[in-house]
């Protein structure tokens, strides 16, 4: 009796049996039970059948039992099986609620697209912070829409220069409204987003193109205001330096563009998602297809639902869209959701994280149609949940010239950057004047004091690292210069690659080394592909890297233009293939 007693209190000490808890969050009838470890299948099973438990099934994996029992017998198996001493654990077959979140919008079970991107299931960890705003370049708002005035910002029309955004044209209500509406308020749609709110950036209306001088102001202007995302569902396929060079700047301060492959179906690349530092949006179907009139290629990025999209309507009603015009804000506000959970990653570790967390829904890995795959908001918000911040700043030195320097014609501004992780861009200025830029330590900046008046001037070194944190160190030079009259430009060649090469020989990344001489000083080389800026320096030596995977097939110029510094030039071009 005593060996009994011993026996059955270890056995008790270890097992686990939660009491019938209140409400309905269990399955009745049902009960999990690992056996201990040791204990014979026999024994466990003349132990079940003893009690009255049937087997159901076993999860192997984990060892446990899943066992039926009549509810009104339920407390009086589990106190045989406990005495059996053969169980580390029993306990119910709990019922977990879901985290998604079902709005209260009267056509939310209508909007497809936010269930294939798992938007419900996100907004049970965010639904969007204000201090996130979405870009959106288009044709303005409706802001008398009841269900998307609340998620209104003040913006810019570039139209007429005013903060009167007014939409006359419909589009820009629309493809708004599929981003952020004003939701879970008993009104209209639910947008991707709740809580991020739309910055209108009118570069169109009912008369007026868009035309890129306009939308490059656009997209400077909303990095300048803070935006962290922007979204374009404008395109076309002639590339532009002008809409490069301003989303080159937004990236720099940590914003990420979003923009719209086309509805062509074509391979064709358009622009400006084929850029660089751009997130190009192709669209997909409610059957987790590519839709049929989504433009693809390598230049694609990720994919978003894009047909029949129930959004807001200009003049208060709704109506449903396709095309690749809402796929790239549905996309956009799949990243304002992301930097909702952590706003202190940088443009590149989101679309990294965009891209990592898409569900691959054609050839696996990378394709052409669906590019990393269809944006998915519950694992990017997850991700993002456990992404690191980093907060430390980088540090800057300058060597030369010394503080206080005398200088004059051209001298090296040199000098180091480091940072805790890696330093990502260092910028030079003169007299807060952004004049050159490097991408590595140390550093070396050509200055032409010629091109500044004799007297007291400041020189500024800054480096950014990946999060956008930022170190600087600066300098006060006087400037003592004679001025020399030149005419002659300088010599111009390319030294790599050669002339007629095929970019399949050379490889993905293809280095452009350019050599530029002159009598007196070269103050700047710019490198051109397809007579679109691809890179400029202001020191030799003179290189460009160029990642060919979104070019086209067939052939491709590259020019390189030297300039000296009383502002001769020279050129020289050759054609290559892929």
């Amino acid at each position: 009796m005593k060996i009994f007693k011993l026996v059955l209190f270890t056995a008790t000490a270890v097992t686990a049996y939660a009491a019938p808890p209140q409400g309905n969050d269990h399955a009745p009838g049902r009960l999990l039970a690992q056996p201990r470890l040791g204990a014979s299948a026999n024994g466990v099973g003349q132990a079940l059948a003893k009690s009255g438990a049937r087997l159901e099934k076993t999860l192997d994996r984990i060892n446990v039992h899943v066992l039926q029992v009549p509810e009104p017998a339920m407390d009086q198996v589990v106190a045989m099986l406990q005495a059996s001493g053969l169980f580390t654990f029993i306990e119910r077959d709990h019922v977990r609620s879901s985290t998604a979140v079902t709005p209260t919008d009267p056509y939310f079970s209508s909007e497809w697209h936010l269930a294939a991107i798992k938007a419900p299931d996100a907004w049970g960890i965010t639904t969007g912070i204000a201090s996130v705003v979405i870009g959106v370049i288009d044709s303005g708002a409706d802001w008398d829409h009841p269900d998307l005035a609340p998620n209104l910002v003040t913006g810019h029309n570039f139209l007429t220069g005013t903060s009167t955004t007014q939409d006359n044209a419909g589009h820009g209500t629309s493809v708004s409204g599929s981003a952020a509406t004003a939701s879970n308020n008993g009104l209209g749609v639910a947008g991707v987003s709740w809580g991020n709110k739309i910055m209108p950036l009118q570069v169109l209306d009912a008369t007026t193109p868009a035309y890129d001088s306009a939308i490059a102001n656009a997209i400077t202007y909303a990095a300048d205001h803070g935006v962290r995302i922007i979204s374009i569902s404008l395109a076309g396929t002639s590339p532009s330096s002008t809409l490069q060079t301003a989303i080159d700047y937004a990236w720099n301060k940590g914003t990420v563009t979003f923009a719209a492959a086309g509805n062509g179906s074509s391979s064709t690349p358009n622009y400006p998602a084929a850029g660089n530092n751009v997130v190009a949006v192709s669209a997909s179907d409610v059957n987790g297809t590519f839709a049929s009139f989504s433009n693809y290629g390598t230049w694609i990025d990720v994919a978003a639902p894009g047909n029949n999209i129930l959004t807001t309507k200009l003049g208060g009603s709704y109506s449903a869209w396709y095309g690749t015009s809402f796929s790239t804000p549905i996309a956009a506000a799949v990243g304002a959701l992301v930097l909702s959970v952590k706003p202190g990653l940088s443009a590149s570790a989101l679309v990294s994280l965009l891209e990592k967390n898409a569900d691959d829904l054609g050839t696996p890995g990378f394709d052409q149609y669906f590019g990393y795959g269809q944006v998915n908001a519950y694992k990017a918000v997850m991700a993002a949940g456990t992404a690191t911040t980093d907060t430390t700043l980088p540090t800057v030195s300058i060597n030369s010239p010394g503080n206080g320097a005398t200088v004059s014609g051209t001298i090296s501004v040199q000098g180091s950057a480091a940072d805790n992780v890696g330093v990502t861009s260092i910028q030079f200025s003169v007299d807060g004047v952004v004049v050159a830029s490097a991408a590595s330590s140390p550093f070396s900046f050509s200055l032409n004091t010629a091109n500044y008046t004799n007297g007291s001037h400041s020189l500024k070194v800054t480096a950014s690292d990946a999060a956008g944190n930022t170190g600087s160190a600066s300098v006060g030079v006087t400037v003592n210069n004679v001025v020399v009259s030149d005419t002659t430009p300088p010599q111009v060649s390319i030294v790599n690659p050669i002339s007629g090469a095929s970019l399949a020989t050379v490889g993905v990344n293809v280095t452009i080394n350019a050599s530029a001489t002159d009598n007196v000083a070269v103050s700047q080389v710019s490198i051109y592909i397809d007579n679109v800026l691809k890179c400029t320096d202001t020191s030799a030596p003179y290189s460009c890297s160029w990642n060919t995977k979104k070019a086209t097939s067939g052939a491709h110029t590259i020019k390189v233009t030297g300039w000296d510094t009383s502002g001769n030039s020279a050129s020289a071009s050759m054609t290559v293939y892929k």
